[in-house]
C-alpha cells in the first residue's frame, strides 16, 4: 500500500475516466496537431486513457510508461505501449506525426531530455503537444508536504512561494511559468507555434453539483481569451519540428 502511495506521489494519478476535461484538452489538441489517420506517441500515457480515445482517430497509436502496471493497463487498450523513461524513448528518430506530453514533464528526471527525445522522435513538420501545470494557479493540485507527511489535493498559494520554498512543500512535482516554459524549448529544432493557458474542466465538482461547475466553466474559459488566462490550471503548447530542407 505504501508503494502505491509513494508512486502517486512521485508519477502524479493518471487519469483513469474519460470526462468533460479530457474532451475538452482532445478537442484543444485537434485543433493544432492533425491527429486522424496519423502515426501517434502518447509519452507518459498512464493507464491509456488517451489512447483509448485517440484509437478512434487513428490505428497507429502508440504509448511510452515508466511504471510497469500502469503499462499493463494500457497494453490491454492498446499494444503497442513500452515501458520506459521519457527521457530515453525506444523509438527511431522521425517516427511520429505528433507527439503528445499529457502532464508529464512535470514528473520525470530530466525535463529538457524528455523534450529532446520527443523532439527526436516527431518527424520533419510532426507537431509535438504539451501541457504542463502552471506556476500561477493558485493550487498546487498534485498536493504538498507538511511537518513530515503528504497531504493529496488541492493546495493554495504553494506555487506562489519563492522556489527554495516551494521545492520544500512540493519537492515531488515542477510547475512552470511561462519564461520556465519558453526556456524548456530554447534550441530544439522546433518552432513553437502555440503557447496559451487553460482553466480546469471542473468535473470533480460537475459530479455533485453541475450548475456550479457550469458557472466555473463559463466565468474562466471566458476568461482564457483574455490577459487573465494566465492564471489558468495549465500551460498548453504546440510545437513543429523543423521540416527538412
Amino acid at each position: 500500500m505504501q508503494d502505491d502511495r509513494d508512486k502517486s506521489i512521485a508519477l502524479g494519478h493518471p487519469s483513469y475516466v474519460w470526462r468533460f476535461g479530457q474532451e475538452r484538452r482532445l478537442a484543444l489538441i485537434r485543433r493544432h496537431a492533425p491527429l486522424e489517420g496519423r502515426r501517434i506517441l502518447d509519452v507518459g500515457c498512464g493507464v491509456g486513457i488517451y489512447i483509448r480515445a485517440l484509437r478512434a482517430l487513428s490505428d497507429q497509436v502508440y504509448g511510452v510508461e515508466l511504471d510497469l502496471e500502469r503499462a499493463a493497463e494500457a497494453a490491454a487498450i492498446r499494444p503497442h505501449v513500452a515501458v520506459a523513461p521519457a527521457e530515453a524513448l525506444p523509438f527511431p528518430a522521425d517516427a511520429f506525426d505528433a507527439v503528445l506530453l499529457h502532464e508529464v514533464l512535470e514528473h520525470v528526471e530530466d525535463d529538457r531530455q524528455a523534450m529532446v527525445e520527443a523532439c527526436r522522435v516527431a518527424r520533419p513538420g510532426g507537431r509535438i503537444v504539451v501541457f504542463v501545470p502552471n506556476r500561477l494557479y493558485p493550487f498546487e493540485t498534485h498536493g504538498a508536504y507538511w511537518r513530515g507527511r503528504y497531504h493529496f489535493g488541492n493546495i493554495p498559494l504553494i506555487n506562489y512561494l519563492p522556489d527554495a520554498w516551494r521545492r520544500r512543500f512540493a519537492p515531488h512535482v515542477r510547475a512552470y511559468t511561462i519564461g520556465d516554459l519558453r526556456r524548456l524549448f530554447e534550441g530544439l529544432d522546433a518552432e513553437l507555434l502555440v503557447h496559451t493557458q487553460i482553466y480546469p474542466g471542473y468535473d470533480k465538482i460537475a459530479a455533485h453539483r453541475p450548475g456550479l461547475a457550469a458557472i466555473f466553466r463559463g466565468v474562466t474559459y471566458a476568461l482564457e481569451r483574455t490577459p487573465l488566462r494566465v492564471f489558468g490550471l495549465s500551460h498548453f503548447a504546440v510545437l513543429e519540428k523543423a521540416r527538412l530542407r
